[in-house]
Formats: structure tokens, C-alpha cells, sequence
């Protein structure tokens, strides 16, 4: 069963998206959505995916509150510079050398910096650990590198040790 679903969650949610998404329940779009979600689960297998076990539930759902602050302020400030014609102080590329190897802590960290408006992860250098991030009103370097390093990257430690 595992060769043929490896990954049955999946598969089954593309499936049932496909078939939302045709708004019907004729053999065609069905025949199609399980190929469709059969190929999706063997993509997925060929990915290999590790298993992830997060710790600390309780210091994740306060990361969470952190970021969702984060991003309301975030799009308060930017909205203030685009629709007040402020200009930003000064938009630029920050390094930040991280600490974080677990690709899956540093998928987390890549979705936060770049869901939060005004900043987008461009590269980071595995074998080094640096950083390239863009931000939009660069004020103070320092002030992004302890926000990126003691606001995230300290919790995703510690959530995925």
C-alpha cells in the first residue's frame, strides 16, 4: 500500500482539490484528479522528505503570535510608505550570518522574513550560514540582525533542535 500511496494524506488532498476546483463529480475530471494526486504522492516520495518532529509546542504558538504582530505592524508600516508617498529611510541588502542548519527550521525562517511586507529572503549560503536579506526601510542594520536572530532564529532552535 505505502508504494502505491506513500503518501496517502496528500494524494487525497490533491485529489479532493482537483475535484473542487473541476466543480464536478463526472468520471472524466475523477480519472484524471486520481492520476493526478497518485503522481503528486510519488513526487512527494521521490522528495524523500524527513520526518520532522518539532519540540516546544508552547514556544511555537508564540513565535506564531510574534510573526502575526510582526507582519500587522509590517503592513501598517509599508502601507504608510506607499499609500502616503513616504519614502522609505532606505531600502537595501542586509547579511546575517544564522546559527540554523535544519532545512526545515530555515523553510520556517525563509516563510517568515518573506510573508512579513517589506522584507524577502534573496539566498543564504549553506556552507558559510549567511544570509542575503532585502528590507525595505533599512534604517539600522544592527536593529534587523537582533530581530532576525533573537525574535526567530533563537525559537527555531530550540522548536526544531
Amino acid at each position: 500500500m505505502t508504494r502505491l500511496l506513500p503518501h496517502p494524506l496528500v494524494s487525497l488532498g490533491l485529489f479532493l482539490f482537483w475535484m473542487l476546483a473541476q466543480n464536478s463529480v463526472a468520471p472524466g475530471p475523477a480519472l484524471l484528479g486520481a492520476a493526478l494526486a497518485l503522481l503528486g504522492g510519488w513526487a512527494l516520495a521521490l522528495l524523500r522528505p524527513g520526518r520532522v518532529t518539532p519540540r516546544r509546542p508552547l514556544l511555537a504558538l508564540r513565535l506564531l503570535g510574534t510573526v502575526t504582530r510582526d507582519v500587522i505592524r509590517s503592513n501598517i508600516d509599508v502601507a504608510r510608505i506607499i499609500l502616503l508617498r513616504q519614502p522609505a529611510r532606505r531600502a537595501g541588502f542586509l547579511r546575517i550570518r544564522l546559527g540554523l542548519r535544519k532545512p526545515e527550521a530555515l523553510a520556517v525562517l525563509a516563510c517568515i522574513l518573506t510573508a512579513t511586507p517589506g522584507t524577502a529572503w534573496v539566498e543564504f549560503d549553506e556552507e558559510e550560514g549567511w544570509l542575503l536579506l532585502h528590507v525595505l526601510d533599512l534604517v539600522d542594520e544592527e536593529h534587523w540582525v537582533r530581530i532576525v536572530k533573537e525574535r526567530y532564529e533563537a525559537p527555531l532552535k530550540e522548536i526544531f533542535p
